[in-house]
């Protein structure tokens, strides 16, 4: 796979199971997220590959809905999703997890999946034109929230 348009990583000092569960957990997600407001899974769970979940998103004053398809699943190790708008290739997110000897790294990626005539569109939608720059400081700040949840219990 190509390189990432995004990522960061952070250290927990909760399990890679427990990290797992942070953030397959789509409230707690949510919670910590920039853009992500709520979410709600459209199909049976437990978190496996193939089930589906509609993230609702918001940038200031606007907002907006994207169906999201996991494409991986695996406890204490990798939560995967691609996000599309309708038909659309629009993101892949990946949450990768690392045993540490104090807990874990998370590492939290993503790849930019939009065809070139969608960006403008997305630009409009989101009000973000450089979808790149602004998912790198979401991620930071994602995983930064993250940290400090983790530090609060």
């Amino acid at each position: 796979m190509v390189e990432p348009t995004a990522s960061a990583r952070a250290e927990l000092k909760v399990s890679a199971d427990e990290a797992y569960r942070m953030v397959t957990d789509l409230d707690t997600l949510a919670a910590v997220s920039e853009e992500l407001e709520s979410c709600v899974w459209l199909d049976e769970t437990p978190v496996v590959p193939g089930i589906r979940f509609r993230g609702h998103n918001r940038n200031g004053a606007r907002s907006w809905s994207t169906v999201a398809t996991v494409r991986s699943a695996e406890r204490g190790k990798c939560f995967a999703f691609d996000v599309d708008d309708g038909e659309v290739p629009v993101s892949h997110w990946q949450y990768e997890i690392h045993p540490t000897g104090s807990g874990c790294v998370v590492v939290e990626s993503t790849w930019d999946r939009r065809p070139q005539w969608y960006t403008p569109v997305s630009a409009e939608t989101t009000g973000e034109t450089d979808r790149g720059a602004a998912n790198q400081r979401n991620i930071e700040r994602t995983l930064r929230a993250l940290r400090e949840l983790v530090e609060q219990d």
